[in-house]
This record gives structure tokens, C-alpha cells and sequence, in this order.
């Protein structure tokens, strides 16, 4: 959960664990298990690598939401837009230019909610 929240950020998590429900409660502990507690709390990648390639995979599974969480969360983990850029004209090469070019579209207006939020001296 502490890799989770590093990622993610408190608010994001909290608003997570507060909608829990009886019928995901065992999905949450999958992800916190999986992939925050394996996969993102291994050593051998950083957080800005690790978050790199989960955009890229999610830009190209088509899980535009996702991408959103995850764009957010690169003010957590070091990777800058010029990263995510170059993430996804890898996205454009190897998953398609449809997918590249809908994911790119969720960055911009993820990018563009985080400034104005950053502007208005809060998070999104």
C-alpha cells in the first residue's frame, strides 16, 4: 500500500479504499497485492521507468482512464511529459497509431487539468 500511495498519491488511494464495496474488495486486494505490492515494489526498475511502461502498455490496451490515473501519478514518479511523449510515439510504432493518438489526447487534457489545478494551488 505504501508504494500505492507514493505512486498514486493519498487522495487517489483514500478515494480507492473508501469505494470499496463487498463485491470488489477481493479485485483491491489483487491490485494492492499485485501489482503494487509485486510488480511496482520490485527493484529492479525505477518508478519513472515502471510508470513509462505502464502508460505505454495501457495507451496501447486502449484503457484511456487508466492512462489519465497514470499520467497523474507522473508528478510521483519522476517521468516528465517529454517522456510520456516519447513513450508513446513507441505506442504509435509498435500498438498502432490509433491507439498513440487516442492516448495522446488523454495526456493532453490530463496535463491540462493538472496545470490548471496547479494554478488554482491544489492537485487534481
Amino acid at each position: 500500500m505504501a508504494t500505492r500511495r507514493s505512486v498514486l498519491g493519498d487522495a487517489h488511494v483514500d478515494r480507492a479504499e473508501t469505494n470499496k464495496s463487498p463485491f470488489d474488495v477481493d479485485f483491491q486486494r489483487f491490485i494492492v497485492e499485485g501489482a503494487w505490492g509485486s510488480v511496482w515494489s520490485r527493484p529492479g526498475l525505477t518508478k519513472r521507468e515502471r510508470s513509462l511502461i505502464t502508460i505505454a502498455l495501457l495507451a496501447a490496451g486502449g484503457h484511456h482512464e487508466e492512462v489519465a490515473m497514470h499520467i497523474r501519478a507522473t508528478r510521483n514518479t519522476g517521468a516528465t511529459p517529454d517522456d510520456v511523449k516519447e513513450a508513446l510515439l513507441h505506442v504509435a510504432v509498435y500498438a498502432g497509431v490509433p491507439a498513440a493518438n487516442s492516448a495522446i489526447k488523454v495526456a493532453k487534457d490530463a496535463y491540462a487539468a493538472m496545470d490548471a489545478a496547479a494554478a488554482e494551488g491544489g492537485k487534481p
